[in-house]
């Protein structure tokens, strides 16, 4: 049965009446809710404390240099200033390796969680290929860099103690040698110094490097294309870590705590054995620690807790 227009039109008019009504109600409902009609809350994206890759201009060197920092947990939120640890990288690697193979920023984050570690500056500058020294030439002045424009420059921008107390340098391979030669050359400078895998020789076992390696690797920075004795210059002699523990002032190997770290299965083994020997001659004293493992950043990443702590016992006023 149909219904005529006119009563058909008049219920969908009341239709529609009704769904308008109940459309407005629950919008002036929803108007009448706490809360609903203030502004929008602002949420402060957290502040990175990894950064990477950042430069510094060096007029030593007449050119940027990169570095990356890791920064305590609470920087952002705390006054206070932080002690600080240099890392080297190695030979080939730059200021991301120990960042993307080291995992640096998770093993400092749970060192300081744990209360294993204090909360510190962590510093990664880009050594290049320069072992973090003077090149034979003085043509790239790397340690020159470091101490008189690169640290100070740290110490300007961020919130560091900025005395030897509060600072250590560490660092594997060509970092370990770097880590060796900065804190043996200025123990004014370091309170602590961690070399792993460092790259230590006696002059026989670096007169016998095999000349393509040589060439390639240590002659831009020693003494130029070079056989046998030739290497031995006054750079390397000046720059050996085995030398300098045989024959820097005592009195200044004594103001540093040092640790030195190396693989059994490294072939920089003896040489590491012969630095602790140095050092144990002149009753100097030092950590000596051999563990299973080899030349590989799963033996420097398995190192680098057991190192921040090391390195951090200076920090809390120990000697």
């Amino acid at each position: 049965m149909f219904l005529p227009m006119s009563r058909f039109l008049l219920f969908g008019f009341l239709f529609l009446l009704t769904l308008t009504s109940q459309a407005q109600n629950r919008r002036r409902n929803a108007a009448s809710e706490p809360g609903n009609n203030g502004p929008i809350p602002v949420v402060t994206a957290p502040q990175t404390h990894l950064l990477e890759s950042l430069e510094f201009n060096s007029s030593l060197l007449n050119q940027a240099v990169r570095y990356s920092v890791y920064l305590p947990p609470d920087y952002y939120t705390a006054n206070r200033r932080y002690p600080v640890v240099y890392l080297l990288h190695s030979y080939g690697d730059n200021e991301t390796g120990w960042i993307q193979y080291g995992e640096v920023d998770r093993v400092a984050d749970a060192g300081i969680r744990s209360g294993e570690l204090p909360p510190m500056i962590i510093v990664i500058p880009d050594g290049g290929k320069t072992f973090y020294i003077n090149d034979y030439q003085s043509k790239v002045r790397y340690e020159d860099m470091f101490v008189q424009e690169f640290m100070p420059h740290i110490d300007r921008s961020f919130r560091t103690r900025a005395s030897r107390e509060f600072r250590a340098i560490t660092g594997p391979s060509m970092g370990g040698f770097g880590s060796l030669v900065l804190a043996m050359h200025h123990p004014d400078l370091f309170a602590a110094c961690a070399s792993l895998s460092g790259s230590a020789r006696t002059d026989e076992t670096f007169a016998a490097i095999p000349d393509e390696r040589y060439d390639q690797i240590f002659a831009p920075v020693f003494s130029g294309p070079a056989k046998g004795k030739d290497r031995l210059t006054l750079t390397w002699k000046r720059n050996s870590p085995i030398n300098l523990a045989r024959s820097a002032p005592e009195g200044d190997l004594r103001r540093v705590r040092w640790l030195i770290d190396c693989g059994d299965d490294d072939a920089l083994s003896a040489g590491n054995a012969m630095l602790h020997i140095a050092l144990t001659e002149r009753k100097i004293p030092h950590e000596y620690r051999v563990r299973d493992g080899g030349h590989t950043w799963d033996y420097w990443r398995a190192s680098l807790p057991g190192t921040l702590k090391f390195l951090s016992w200076s920090f809390m006023g120990n000697d």
